[in-house]
C-alpha cells in the first residue's frame, strides 16, 4: 500500500540499507536488512529491485510517451467513473483529478522511475528512459492537465463544457 507511511518508511531504510550502505543508519530495527554480509546483501538488492518492477508494472502507463500515459489514464478515469456510477466508488473520480495526478507524479512516479535507474534492472540503454518519460508527463500533466481532464470528462461522462475542472481542489460541501 503506497499510502502506509511506516511502510514507506521502512523500504526507504532498507533501499538505503542496499544501494548505498555506506550512508544507511548503522543502528537499524529492521532485523530484515541487518547483516553485512555479501550474500545477505545480494538477497536484499535482489528482493528490492522485484518489488520495483512489481510497481512499476501497476503504473507503467506513466514512464512512456505523453500519448501512452494519456490513453491510459483516460481509461483508468472511464473505469473509476464507472465504479463511482454502480455504487462501487467512494468519490467521485473527477474532483481533484488533476492536481492528484501532480501528487502522484511528485510522491510516487518520480521517486519509483528514480528507483528503477538507479538499480540499474532494465540496463544502460533503457536507464534513464523511463524517468525521463515520467518527468515529460508530469510537465506536460501540469500545461496541458485541466484541457486533458476537460476532454476525458466530456468523452467518457457527457458533461457539458461549461461544467469547470480546475487545478484547485473541490471546495467542501458539508461546511
Amino acid at each position: 500500500d503506497i499510502a502506509d507511511k511506516e511502510r514507506s518508511a521502512r523500504g526507504k531504510l532498507r533501499w538505503q540499507k542496499a544501494f548505498h550502505p555506506s550512508q544507511s543508519p548503522l543502528d537499524s530495527q529492521d532485523e530484515s536488512i541487518s547483516g553485512p554480509d555479501e550474500a545477505s546483501l545480494r538477497s536484499l538488492k535482489a528482493t528490492l529491485v522485484f518489488e520495483q518492477i512489481i510497481q512499476a508494472s501497476d503504473v507503467a502507463h506513466t514512464m512512456q510517451c505523453w500519448e501512452t500515459f494519456t490513453k491510459w489514464n483516460g481509461r483508468l478515469y472511464r473505469e473509476l467513473s464507472k465504479g463511482y456510477r454502480e455504487g462501487r466508488g467512494a468519490s467521485y473520480p473527477r474532483e481533484g483529478w488533476c492536481e492528484n495526478e501532480i501528487g502522484f507524479f511528485d510522491f510516487y512516479i518520480v521517486p519509483l522511475a528514480r528507483k528503477l535507474e538507479e538499480c540499474g534492472v532494465f540496463g544502460p540503454a533503457t536507464a534513464g528512459e523511463y524517468l525521463d518519460h515520467a518527468l515529460e508527463n508530469r510537465r506536460r500533466w501540469e500545461e496541458e492537465g485541466v484541457e486533458t481532464v476537460r476532454e476525458m470528462v466530456l468523452e467518457n461522462d457527457h458533461f457539458t463544457s461549461e461544467q469547470e475542472i480546475s487545478m484547485k481542489p473541490p471546495l467542501n460541501k458539508a461546511a
